[in-house]
């Protein structure tokens, strides 16, 4: 089973070849800001790059956020971290493809917007996880 994914203007595109183990949604600012905050999660190994590598833009946080964020430079599409290591936190609005895969979990749940209400069964934490 391969899984497609790529940015808004196609021009960074990869592919999973196994199904993400796992998703989650942050609710910190850092990861709504960053224009996505659900990920899925995957093993490193089962993660390729296909195309537009040298169109990605890194940012590094300040502590205590840990996460890189990954940016296509032409359309601005957050990828998410794709070189966190061993477990790689894909933005899943970026598979192209649909998953079986579900939220099992909401990070920094008490900084989620007023707006936003969490109609799912997954499981919410604080902020002790150390967020985006």
């Amino acid at each position: 089973m391969t899984i497609k994914g790529s940015c808004v203007c196609g021009g960074v595109r990869f592919e999973l070849f196994e199904p993400p183990a796992m998703m989650g949604t942050c609710h910190c600012s850092r990861c709504r800001k960053a224009g996505s905050s659900t990920y899925a999660y995957v093993r490193a190994e089962a993660f390729h790059w296909l195309a537009g590598r040298n169109l990605l833009i890194r940012y590094q946080p300040k502590p205590p956020m840990r996460f890189n964020r990954v940016f296509c430079r032409r359309c601005g599409t957050s990828i998410g971290d794709p070189y966190a290591g061993r477990i790689l936190a894909i933005s899943a609005n970026c598979l192209d493809d649909d998953i079986e895969a579900r939220v099992k979990f909401h990070e920094y749940a008490p900084d989620k917007p007023s707006w936003y209400e969490i109609c799912d069964d997954a499981r919410p934490y604080g902020r002790e996880t150390g967020g985006g």
